[in-house]
């Protein structure tokens, strides 16, 4: 092959790759100031994906995102997924570094370290930092852009390989023989015997790899997204669903829906009505990502705060905490002040008592979406988030879980904080 034809291979596939991190950094650009600037060009691609129902999927979240995993599983995957996310990226950078220094001292063929036992670690380091990412930010279009991403590191690899045997002959055939592709021979060599086996055709083997990397990848998705909304504690009333968002709320959605369900009847709640299924996200009041389900205030305009870089470490570093941190625990660490006191003074309530414990606050708010399917029909429970289900922000009510008083009811409009921007809906 000519070095134009080589080259070109490799812009493409590397333009494809650069696609998946785009899509992977979505979250951090979401919570920067620079998040309708991102939007406005890829918004419309969401959205265009969003028309159909092959592709409505895509814009979906496969994993917990907003709302706390509620089982020993899910929370332990989300753990992986931060240590997936740093190891993969240290191990890049190692390797990047083992290159390109051989290069500049002549070093030849890179064969120390990881490479002692493994051909290509750089870009087994990128796919581990890619499915951490996946799990940092579980939108379905992530998984799709990691399939593209793992075939291209294949063929990659192969034309790689063709290259040094060209260049190093003997010495690099002598090295294919004693180290795996991917991963260590001792694992490799089971999993080739068995593609073997089961395709002896060259070319039907690699036509077949892609198949089975999409089907795989995606499959992991719906499988994690099916096991996520069957583990959510949901409480059903009438055309009413609740879930919470922290796991220690589980039964206080069921001990809430019965004072809120009977005043929707009674039509005290003017954005409830008794002929369409409403969802309801139940979390404390000062929960920090409630924007992303309804726009509730600019308190919880994440990307307006400039703290961009706070945020996303936290998102990494702390998998649950940064979910429990109200926006007030961002200004009592930078203004140097009691975080209970500043909890109290930015209470969306406007309760203020001196000496308040706001953890043991007996009062949640609901935030409401209509759960809205086509053909038109009743919904409840997982339905209500199923990928098919259209969900519109309606308002928030605020109620205190001991005594069921509702004392807030607030209609809101139909976007999010982040306009008409597909956000996390588990």
């Amino acid at each position: 092959m000519s070095r134009s034809g080589t080259s070109g291979k490799k812009l493409a596939a590397f333009g494809a790759i650069g696609v998946f991190f785009i899509m992977a950094f979505e979250v951090m650009i979401m919570i920067s100031p620079f998040a309708f600037f991102f939007y406005s060009v890829f918004n419309p691609i969401f959205h265009f994906l969003s028309q159909y129902t092959l592709t409505k999927w895509t814009t979906n979240f496969f994993l917990p995102h907003m709302i706390l995993p509620p089982t020993v599983f899910l929370g332990s995957l989300r753990i992986l997924g931060s240590i997936l996310f740093l190891a993969g990226l240290a191990a890049f950078t190692v390797c990047a570094l083992q290159v390109y220094l051989g290069k500049i001292f002549k070093w030849g063929v890179a064969s120390r370290g990881l490479y002692r036992h493994i051909r290509h670690p750089q870009y087994l380091a990128l796919g581990i930092w890619g499915i951490g990412m996946a799990i940092l930010w579980p939108r379905f279009i992530v998984l799709a852009t990691l399939s593209l991403m793992f075939i291209l590191y294949y063929f990659l690899a192969r034309d790689e390989e063709r290259r040094m045997l060209s260049q190093y002959g003997e010495s690099y055939e002598k090295y294919m023989a004693a180290t795996g592709r991917f991963v260590p021979q001792g694992l490799e060599r089971p999993i080739s015997g068995m593609l073997h086996r089961l395709m002896p055709s060259a070319p039907l083997r690699h036509a077949a790899i892609p198949v089975l990397i999409v089907t795989v990848v995606i499959g992991t998705g719906f499988l994690l997204r099916a096991l996520t909304l069957n583990s959510l504690p949901m409480a059903v009333e009438a055309n009413l669903t609740v879930v919470p968002i922290l796991p220690e709320d589980g039964s206080a959605g069921a001990e809430a829906l019965k004072s809120l369900q009977q005043a929707a009847a009674d039509g005290a709640i003017p954005f409830l009505k008794n002929d369409r299924s409403y969802l309801g996200y139940l979390m404390p009041a000062d929960y920090i990502m409630q924007g992303m389900i309804a726009d509730t205030g600019g308190h919880f305009h994440l990307f307006k705060k400039h703290k961009t870089v706070a945020l996303i470490a936290d998102w990494v570093l702390h998998p649950f905490e940064h979910l429990r941190r109200p926006p007030a625990a961002h200004m009592a660490a930078a203004h140097g002040v009691d975080l209970q006191a500043a909890r109290r003074h930015h209470c969306p309530l406007q309760i203020n008592l001196a000496g308040m414990d706001c953890d043991t606050c007996t009062y949640r708010r609901i935030i409401w979406v209509e759960a809205d399917s086509s053909p038109a029909a009743p919904l409840a429970g997982i339905q209500t988030l199923s990928l098919n289900t259209r969900r519109t922000p309606v308002g928030y009510t605020d109620v205190n879980l001991k005594t069921g008083e509702i004392i807030n009811r607030v209609t809101v409009g139909k976007a999010t904080a982040w306009k008409d921007v597909p956000t996390p809906e588990i």
